[in-house]
Formats: structure tokens, sequence, C-alpha cells
């Protein structure tokens, strides 16, 4: 089945009716034994995080949200997939794929949809004009959840080729960060004559084998990966080695799934540990809530399971790259490690500001690397 159906947000009322019953009886545990977050989330910040979520947090807004921007599902490899298909009022704007990671969502992307289809009403000029598609990982919000093994990110990127050929785009160019990274580096391997570069903002340059000695970016790479594997690799390890033990728990507790998400917000935004200074609380919880109301967390899970090693491997790439380096990010990739991975550098910047979660923290810089990136190729 090839066709594209129109999708429409689901009713809600009553998974929202047994969300708030749920964070109404939260059985909470003692607090922390520190006087920071080197524990985890503390608990008077959940307990605020909480609060808002049952209290103050509008998830019709989101819904409504979704319903105008054009949201749409088809069928692919036995899948379907869901995604925003956003054409910009210029016809002749380049077609531009957007992947989103974990633990993100295509909401990630909500703030850079106007200034990207229509630059001309954000300090741009319509020559940067982009016709978007942005869909939602496998097992991710409203994409289908694999009932079998497999979907890692190459079947992932072999899958996004169909969907924009689908569309009907003879050419276009591809960004991504986190898992969206992965994705859109499988997509750069395939070599598919419609890609015509890419845009990462978690270059993956990381050797298979580096050997000293090493420059002071490359030193603190890996430092900083380091880092990760000592005080932030916990999630990872559990989701790309039981992410079905893992489900249980924060399928059934909506305070266990918000505290999975919202750590990484609070450690991985450029925010020094307070991701509301650089991200709306709405927007966080939007994205705890699409999570939760799609049952998504053991499904979301399994893209570690099945790419975890294989799916942040540096390789060797012909397609023309262009590279954003936000300093809040786990790591910042080295140029000098880069060179070694993409023959073709098209683009390279390092940012002043803003994280793991770019097109959310700060979506002004985002989008102007993205038009930056990609203005070589219009030519």
């Amino acid at each position: 089945m090839s066709s594209i159906r129109p999708f429409r947000m689901p009713d809600a009322q009553d998974a929202l009716r047994d969300l708030r019953s749920r964070l109404d009886d939260t059985r909470w545990p003692d607090r922390e034994t520190v006087d920071d977050a080197s524990q985890g989330v503390p608990i008077d910040t959940m307990r605020a995080l909480v609060a808002y979520w049952r209290h103050g947090h509008d998830w019709s807004a989101c819904a409504a949200w979704l319903d105008a921007v054009g949201q749409y599902v088809t069928e692919i490899d036995g899948l379907d997939i869901h995604f925003l298909h956003i054409r910009s009022p210029h016809a002749d704007a380049l077609p531009l794929l957007l992947t989103h990671g974990w633990p993100g969502a295509m909401l990630e992307f909500r703030h850079v949809i106007g200034p990207l289809t229509e630059p001309e009403k954000h300090g741009g000029s319509a020559a940067d004009a982009f016709h978007l598609v942005i869909p939602s990982l496998p097992g991710f919000g409203f994409s289908g959840k694999p009932k079998e093994a497999g979907w890692n990110v190459q079947r992932i990127a072999a899958a996004w080729e169909v969907l924009m050929a689908r569309l009907g785009y003879q050419t276009y160019v591809a960004q991504g960060g986190d898992w969206g990274a992965g994705v859109t580096t499988a997509l750069g391997a395939r070599k598919a004559d419609a890609l015509k570069a890419i845009h990462l903002n978690m270059p993956i340059v990381l050797p298979r084998d580096p050997t000293p000695p090493f420059s002071a970016d490359e030193a603190q790479m890996l430092a900083d990966l380091a880092h990760y594997q000592a005080q932030e690799a916990g999630y990872s390890t559990q989701q790309a080695t039981r992410p079905q033990t893992v489900g249980y728990a924060l399928a059934d507790s909506p305070v266990g799934q918000a505290a999975w998400i919202y750590e990484k917000f609070a450690a991985w935004s450029d925010s020094g540990g307070g991701p509301a200074s650089v991200i709306a609380l709405s927007d966080i919880v939007d994205i705890i809530t699409l999570y939760w109301l799609t049952n998504s967390a053991a499904s979301s899970a399994r893209i570690y399971w099945e790419s975890f090693t294989g799916g942040f491997v540096a390789q060797r790439l012909s397609i023309p790259t262009g590279c954003s380096i936000f300093p809040g990010e786990l790591y910042r990739a080295p140029r000098s490690w880069a060179d070694q991975c993409f023959e073709t550098i098209i683009y390279w910047n390092t940012l002043p500001r803003g994280g793991h979660f770019a097109a959310l923290e700060q979506p002004t810089l985002f989008t102007d690397e993205v038009r930056t990136c990609f203005r070589s190729i219009r030519d």
C-alpha cells in the first residue's frame, strides 16, 4: 500500500483523564541524599514539573497545532510512518527532510517551521525557503511500532528515501541530530541521486580506533565521551540491552516517563541544568505527553537495541556535508576528525550557545545554520 493518508489527532479525553488520575495517585520516592542532580532529577523539581503537567499544561493546544500544520501517514516496508509535510508558498523552495532523535519528537522542529518555509516573514530571504518533511521515527509518536526486529538506522534511511520519492521530490537535502544524525548519515551513505547534501548538528566522527597524539579538540571530545559513559549513559545501556524491561515501568508510570525524559533535557540542553530557561516548559511537557499518550516508551527505546553500536560509527561520506557545532552538545566534534569522515564539507561553524536540542533551544541560530549550509546547493 503506497497511498498517503491525512492524519488527524485521535480523541485523547479518556487517556488524559487516566493521566490526571495517575498523576493524582503518584507514589513518590524518598528525597535524594545530595543537594544537586547527581542522583537524578531532584524530587522538588519533579513535584513542580508534575504539578504543571497536572494543572497548567494544555495538550489540546499542541493537538490543534499538529492538526493545523499538516499531518500524514503512509505505509513503507510494512509499517505506518507518520510525518508532517509543510510546503512553502514558494514553489521553487528546496525540499528538506528533518529527522529527530530521542527523547525528542517531530515537535522539536515546531519553532523553525515558519522561518524555514517562509523566511521572508522571519528576517530572511525568500530565496532560502524550504519545503519540509518531518517524519516520526518508527516506534515514536504516531508512527507504527515495529512488530519484528530489524528497524535499525539503515532500514529507516531506506524508508526515508521511499517517503521522499513518494512525495514526488526528485531532489532534496536532509538534516538531523542525535538519532536523526545517525539516520541522516546512513541516508548519505546510501548515495541516492536525489539527496544532494546533508547537515548534522551532532556529526558522527569518532574514529574506530583513535590513536594519540591528539589535538586539544580531539582530546576534549574524548573527555566529553568519557564523561558521558561515566555519568550519562545509564539510560542508553538499559535501552540498548533491555528496552522491554524499562518499558514496563515507563508505560505504567507517567511520573517515571516524565523523569526519564526531563532528565535529558536538563543534562543535555545548554541551560546549566535548568532547561526551562532555554526551552518553554510547555514544549518539554508536550513531548513528554506525546510519549505517554502513544505508549511509546518501549518502542522508542528499541532504536538503541537495534542501532546503538552501528548507528554512531564514523564512516566515510562522499556527499556534501555541513556541520554546526553547538557548545552544549554531548561532545563537540573536531574538524580534524570530520575531515577524515566527510570528503566534501560545504559548511562548518561553531556556535556561541545551544545544546543537544538545538532547534528547540536556539531556533533562530538553528534556522540560520540550515539556511547558510544549504545555500550553495541551490546555486
